[in-house]
């Protein structure tokens, strides 16, 4: 949807390609509508300085690709609002008490290294937000570990308290200790900025498949993997206190597997093309979060998880459009007469 148009009257424009009277600043504007009750949310649970948070991220990440186009002296693509869009999603998967400075350093790789030097919007091989967050998680881990009690749940006159999301409660033996189910879907308990009121996500996800942004072949295969594969490991592997069903539904309230569904999984550049595409990689995303939420020493795994299916893309379109234009059955007819031809001959 990125354009540059030649001497000639041609356009060519890079991924995606879509049949719509939409343009690229009018879809990036329609994500960050979807993006605001998640960012209300935030705010109302966690305080003032979750707003300077995501504000900032969404500023400094269109200051990074405004001076990036200014330095290589290519056209201003900072006006499309991509840019935007992918510091808010960053902003929102980043705990509220990280300090701007260090979320600033997760904008300029979102922007400067996963997208422009990849060629802008639409041939970056992996989502920016997502790789800015890693990074971050990488770098500093303490900070990024370090979850913030809502409002709410602190003690009255007490400014500030910390302690584990649920699935870190989950992890280190503590289940009886991780909120309810309720607290879970409405967002009162610790966590990153978009992914605790499970309601305002999926307000913000309905909206984007009603009014056709995203299909809803991925959100929907991805958090159905999780809920299988979560209901499968605990009949086999009893979680005390509680039922298959129940930690399975828990699993889908926690982390941030549903804002990921939605927000992440769905990029247009980096998810598969043709439906049977999007649903094995929505597949893989489902199974290799629980992989590494049950399996690893991290409790959390949809960004991994996600990253892992972003490079699997390619090859994932490969195979499903060659199977889809009948391209693989005819090479495979051909090789097979090739073969006869060699064996008569």
């Amino acid at each position: 949807m990125a354009e540059n148009s030649f001497h000639d009257g041609l356009t060519v424009s890079s991924s995606p390609h879509l049949v719509t009277s939409l343009d690229t600043k009018k879809t990036m504007i329609h994500v960050l509508i979807a993006l605001a009750p998640s960012a209300v949310m935030s705010a109302v649970f966690f305080g003032f300085y979750p707003v300077c948070l995501i504000l900032g991220c969404m500023a400094f990440s269109a200051l990074c690709e405004y001076l990036y186009d200014r330095i290589m002296k290519l056209p201003n693509t900072a006006k499309d609002c991509s840019a935007l869009v992918t510091g808010a999603i960053l902003a929102l998967t980043l705990p509220p008490t990280l300090p701007i400075w260090m979320a600033f350093i997760g904008c300029a790789v979102s922007i400067i290294i996963v997208k422009c030097l990849y060629g802008g919007l639409g041939r970056n091989i992996a989502n920016p937000a997502i790789v800015g967050r890693i990074v971050l998680l990488l770098s500093f881990t303490t900070q990024m570990t370090t979850w913030q009690y809502t409002g709410f749940q602190r003690a009255s006159g007490v400014d500030a308290l910390t302690g584990a999301t649920p699935l870190g409660q989950l992890s280190d033996g503590v289940f009886s200790q991780t909120p309810s189910l309720l607290q879970l879907l409405l967002g009162n308990r610790g966590g990153s900025l978009g992914e605790t009121c499970i309601i305002a996500i999926l307000i913000g996800g309905i909206f984007l498949i009603v009014t056709k942004i995203i299909s809803p072949v991925i959100p929907l295969v991805y958090l159905g993997t999780v809920f299988i594969f979560a209901i499968i490991y605990y009949l086999i592997v009893p979680q005390e206190g509680a039922g298959a069903f129940y930690m399975a539904v828990f699993h889908l309230l926690t982390g941030g597997a549903v804002f990921g569904a939605f927000f992440c999984a769905t990029d247009y550049v980096t998810s598969p093309m043709l439906k049977k595409g999007k649903i094995i990689y929505a597949i893989g995303c489902g199974f290799f979060t629980m992989v590494i939420r049950l399996f690893c020493s991290y409790p959390e795994g949809a960004s991994f998880a996600i990253l892992f299916m972003n490079i699997m893309t390619p090859l994932i379109d490969r195979y499903t459009i060659d199977s889809y234009y009948g391209i693989a059955k005819r090479a495979k007819e051909e090789k097979k007469k090739a073969k006869e031809g060699e064996s008569n001959g």
